[in-house]
């Protein structure tokens, strides 16, 4: 999409800015300009000249001197030119000494253009140069009147009669003009057209629209009596408007329209069909004319193809159509693809003298489809294929018609047909201020939000509270729309930066997310590698993991449509891939082994299914080779102290995992409820598995670790007063456990108790048999004084007492 600043003014007279500023806010306010070009930015010093005397070169037979007048005080230069077209009293383009022209005749285009200067001419002097449309950077394509080979006389037109001596010849030409190229998104129709961009520039820039006033002056006739009009297929033309022309003039089109269609990338043909191509750029409506005297039985229908129908378009190629295509037709056969060409049966020629204006609204996914099929795209199908608005119709035939009346091409007849069964209203969305300002966190008031809506002919409904959206806006219809046209008008870059609400967008990870990190962290400061496994199974697994057959675990989510057998089931337990894991890595010689794995469990909550399983995320951690259950028990203590467990843990050695060592293993208790479970792995298992040396597992259920987890650290200070420390030896039964000691010495220990710590465990001769020997060094330490031995001796008393009703003694 182009489109020529001059253009854009002539509708925002007021509007003021350079090719830059226009670029930059129309692209913040949502017309993307791609980029833009001056169409005189090659170009300096080019005047109007008079060529006053024509004389033969001395020494050349080919070159002739000129005297040129450059201005109205009758100023002269000499200039020697090898053009054939010149002659004396020709009005013609001038570049002075020191300016610039953009190139040759060969079409080269030197950035920054030719510098002309002073210079001789086989030996005579030459003070500039006579141009050519191609040294004004331009073609003869974009400018008919222009000679084949030769200077471009404004003498030749009638309409440079005007022109002043020493004027500018850029301004005479239209070149002092920028043409933009936008990217259009496909929702906004409006702007495919140069009125919809000039309503967007001046909504922009706060300047006032002024689109064209039509008013058509037609005859005492009726079009309906010229044409009648059928549409078969309502569903791909949802509306047909036809007007009739008669007493036809064909001639060129005025400079002015020439200048904005070539602007437009769009050549000039003649007066007819220069209308039809600058209501299409002016109103992003397609027209078509089509010569009434070629219209059989003065009817137009509009009809689908038939299979295998061959047509001839404008072009000379004949088309092969199928039923899918729409087709407009008079009474005996085709004369043009709907939306897409004419048929050269019906083409305006120079005899033509009554014309029929079409102006319709199609199916655009159709018209796309169409032009596909038959490998023709146009501007007129890249334009319907976006979806245009019916209602776009009417006011750009009558603007055909008026231009038509301005430009004396031929006499309106009045009225016309317009078949449009269908109206398509305005859309109304509610007005909610107070919901668009939280959306784009703005604080704007609602007659500030209506004062942008005005500015782009959004009306506002204040009994309803609507704001009525016209139809050729047909990307509006929610509050979100709304929103984006407030945003755009008040500025994307005045909106401040905020941050959505959300624990997990408000700059920081969730609570799950840092516990699960945190266990990263640990494991792999340990030593422990991150694996990662299927949570796709075989039932054979548990048969592996001597699963007994009514254990719970083995009802499982079942696979509907699985892979095979080996990945039929959703896993209930997390060991199996980790110690496929481990035997890997065992059998390829690595030592040493380390793995840990975050990953889910699905425990379906009844079956048959109802309703979606119990995914728990489990943090897995498996090892061989250097370390033993203690080691692992260490890592899991360390990673439960960092996420706030500091309590006490005890560890139930009755955990009654089939798959653990039966005198080896133990659930993890904090709070009074499992949150997991370590030990050594079964010896039948390692078997297996085909896994030849001692493995250790351990596993977290994290649901039931995340209700416990805390982050919040409580700061105490450093202690003012020094501890004392007692070291205790005792004898106890080897069932007893070094945890319920613990237990007891921190209960008895009261709140001087400050640390206890086992530094030994003997077994050995010295100690009768069933029974061990365990050392413990209590600390203890008071915040407001300094302890005295009788305050120690009597904490030690009650943890003695305590240790003795379950057997304990102090070792002799």
């Amino acid at each position: 999409m182009n489109t020529p600043l001059s253009w854009i003014k002539a509708y925002v007279p007021e509007l003021d800015v350079t090719a830059q500023e226009y670029t930059d806010a129309m692209t913040l306010s949502g017309s993307k300009v791609e980029g833009y070009e001056k169409l005189d930015a090659d170009l300096d010093k080019i005047v109007v000249g008079k060529i006053l005397k024509i004389e033969k070169h001395p020494d050349a037979d080919k070159l002739i001197i000129c005297q040129v007048q450059i201005s109205e005080e009758g100023d002269q230069v000499q200039i020697v030119t090898g053009a054939p077209n010149v002659k004396e009293g020709d009005i013609i383009p001038v570049v002075l000494d020191g300016g610039r022209v953009a190139g040759g005749h060969d079409g080269e285009k030197p950035a920054g253009g030719i510098k002309i200067k002073k210079g001789k001419l086989r030996g005579v002097e030459s003070c500039g140069m006579m141009c050519s449309i191609e040294e004004l950077g331009s073609t003869k394509e974009m400018y008919p009147d222009a000679p084949e080979d030769g200077i471009y006389i404004f003498s030749d037109n009638p309409e440079y009669a005007d022109l002043k001596i020493g004027s500018s010849a850029i301004e005479a030409l239209g070149l002092n003009d920028v043409v933009f190229e936008y990217e259009i998104t496909s929702n906004r129709v409006d702007c495919f057209g140069v009125i919809g961009i000039a309503r967007e520039a001046a909504a922009t820039f706060g300047k006032k629209f002024i689109p064209p006033v039509i008013e058509v002056k037609e005859t005492d006739e009726k079009t309906s009596d010229y044409i009648s009009v059928e549409v078969e297929d309502k569903d791909l033309c949802p509306r047909y408007v036809a007007r009739v022309v008669k007493n036809i003039k064909i001639g060129p089109s005025p400079k002015w329209m020439q200048r904005r269609l070539a602007a437009c990338g769009i050549r000039p043909i003649n007066n007819l069909v220069d209308i039809t191509n600058y209501v299409m750029e002016e109103f992003a409506q397609p027209m078509h004319a089509y010569d009434l005297n070629h219209v059989a039985g003065n009817k137009i229908i509009v009809r689908r193809a038939k299979d295998g129908e061959v047509f001839e378009t404008l072009d000379g190629q004949e088309r092969k159509l199928d039923s899918s295509i729409l087709m407009i037709c008079d009474a005996d056969k085709p004369i043009g693809l709907a939306g897409i060409m004419g048929g050269e049966n019906s083409k305006i020629t120079d005899d033509v003298k009554t014309v029929l204006f079409e102006a319709a609204c199609f199916d655009g996914t159709n018209i796309r489809l169409s032009s596909k099929k038959v490998g023709l795209r146009t501007d007129a199908s890249g334009k319907f294929e976006k979806g245009l608005d019916p209602n776009n119709a009417m006011e750009a035939i009558n603007r055909a018609c008026q231009l038509i009346n301005e430009l004396g091409v031929g006499e309106v007849v009045g009225g016309c047909v317009d078949v449009y069964d269908e109206v398509r209203k305005p859309n109304r969305v509610a007005f909610e201020p107070e919901r668009i300002n939280k959306l784009l966190g703005t604080d704007l008031d609602a007659d500030t939000m209506l004062g942008y809506f005005k500015a782009i002919d959004l009306d506002y409904d204040e009994k309803t509270k609507e704001v009525v959206v016209p139809t050729w806006r047909q990307d509006i219809h929610c509050m979100s729309d709304l929103a984006e046209e407030v945003a755009r008008f008040y500025g994307y870059d005045k909106i401040g930066s905020t941050l959505p609400t959300g624990e997990a967008t408000t700059g920081k990870l969730s609570f799950k997310m840092r516990i699960e990190n945190v266990a990263r962290d640990i494991a792999e400061h340990f030593g422990f590698n991150e694996a990662m496994t299927y949570s796709f199974e075989s039932p054979k697994v548990f048969d592996k993991l001597l699963i007994p057959a009514d254990d719970a675990l083995r009802n499982t989510v079942v696979i509907s449509n699985p892979l095979g057998e080996d990945y039929s089931i959703m896993r209930t337990v997390p060991l199996n891939g980790m110690l496929t894991s481990l035997s890997t890595n065992y059998n390829r010689r690595n030592k040493d082994v380390r793995l840990y794995e975050i990953g889910n469990i699905y425990v379906p909550k009844a079956l048959p299914l109802t309703e979606l399983p119990d995914e728990r995320t489990q943090f897995t951690l498996v090892m061989y080779g250097i370390g033993d259950f203690f080691d692992l028990k260490g890592v899991v203590e360390e990673y439960l102290e960092k996420i706030g467990l500091k309590g006490v843990k005890t560890y139930d050695p009755n955990a009654g995992k089939t798959f653990l060592h039966p005198g080896r293993q133990a659930n993890i208790i904090y709070d009074g409820a499992v949150i997991g479970y370590l030990g050594e792995v079964h010896p039948d298992v390692l078997d297996n598995y085909d896994i030849g040396e001692k493995a250790y597992v351990a596993v977290l259920d994290m649901p039931e670790v995340e209700v416990r987890a805390g982050f919040n650290v409580k700061y105490e200070g450093i202690a003012k007063y020094p501890a004392v420390t007692r070291d205790i030896s005792m004898v106890m039964e080897k069932s007893i456990l070094a945890g319920d000691v613990e237990a007891i010495i921190r209960k008895n220990g009261g709140k001087i108790l400050e640390s206890v710590t086992l530094f030994d465990i003997y077994e050995g001769a010295q100690i009768k048999e069933g029974h061990k020997s365990m050392a413990y060094s209590i600390s203890f330490r008071a915040k407001d004084r300094t302890l005295e031995d009788k305050d120690v001796n009597e904490v030690m008393t009650k943890i003695l007492n305590g240790l003795s009703k379950i057997g304990i003694e102090l070792r002799q």
